[in-house]
C-alpha cells in the first residue's frame, strides 16, 4: 500500500471524529427532547432518506424496533406511490438530509403535514426547505467527507448513525425499557445467548 493511502486512511478516522464531535456540541437539549417525546411514544414511526441517509434511516428503524417502537425504513420512491399509507396522524416520520434540499423528501414532508403525521428532520441546513416542513429539527455538523474529493457520505454518514443512537439510548432511559424484553425478541447470535444465560440465571439462581 502507498504511505499516502496509509495517510489517508488515517486522516479519516480523525475526520469522522471531529464530525462526531461537531454534531455532538450543535445539538438543542429542546429540539432533542421533542424528537425523543415524539419516538417513545409514537405509534409507528418511519424513516426515509436516500443514498447513504437512506441507509442509515435503516439503521434508525432497527434501532427503533429493537426498543419495541415499531418502526420501518421507506424509500422515497415507495414513500409517494402508496407506502405512507403506512403512518397515520399521531405516527412520525424521520427525514434525513445533510443539504436539506432532496427533492425526493419533500412531498413526503407535504404528505405527513396533511395527514397530522409529525416530521422529525435532521440536517445541517436549517433554513432549508426540509428544516422548515419539520415539527422537529436535530442538527448535522460535518466537517468534510473523508475522500480526497469531500464527495463521498462518509462523515455525514458517521454523525447521522451517532444521532441515531443517541436517539435510542434516550428512548431507552424514557421509556425504561428493559433488557428482559429485548431478550424475548432476540434470541439469536452471541447477544441473544448472553441475554437467554443472564435470564436463566435470575430465574434459577444457584444455592448459596
Amino acid at each position: 500500500m502507498k504511505e499516502s493511502s496509509w495517510a489517508a486512511a488515517m486522516q479519516a478516522f480523525e475526520i469522522e471524529a471531529d464530525s462526531l464531535r461537531q454534531t455532538a456540541r450543535v445539538q438543542s437539549r429542546e429540539a432533542f427532547a421533542c424528537a425523543v417525546g415524539l419516538l417513545a411514544h409514537a405509534p409507528r414511526i418511519a424513516a426515509s432518506g436516500c443514498g447513504h441517509s437512506g441507509i442509515a434511516c435503516r439503521h434508525l428503524a432497527h434501532l427503533m424496533c429493537c426498543v419495541e417502537r415499531p418502526a420501518r425504513f421507506l424509500s422515497p420512491a415507495e414513500a409517494v406511490h402508496g407506502g405512507m399509507g403506512f403512518l397515520q396522524s399521531g405516527d412520525v416520520m424521520v427525514l434525513v438530509s445533510r443539504g436539506g434540499k432532496t427533492d425526493e423528501l419533500l412531498p413526503i414532508a407535504d404528505i405527513c403535514r396533511s395527514k397530522g403525521v409529525k416530521v422529525i428532520g435532521v440536517t445541517e441546513n436549517a433554513a432549508s426547505p426540509l428544516a422548515e416542513k419539520s415539527d422537529v429539527v436535530l442538527a448535522l455538523s460535518v466537517t468534510r467527507e473523508c475522500d480526497r474529493y469531500n464527495c463521498q457520505g462518509t462523515a455525514s454518514f458517521a454523525a447521522t448513525c451517532a444521532v441515531f443512537d443517541a436517539l435510542q439510548t434516550a428512548v431507552i432511559e424514557e421509556t425504561g425499557f428493559q433488557n428482559q424484553a429485548f431478550a424475548v425478541i432476540h434470541p439469536g447470535g452471541a447477544v441473544g445467548k448472553r441475554l437467554r444465560e443472564a435470564r436463566q440465571g435470575a430465574e434459577h439462581p444457584r444455592p448459596s
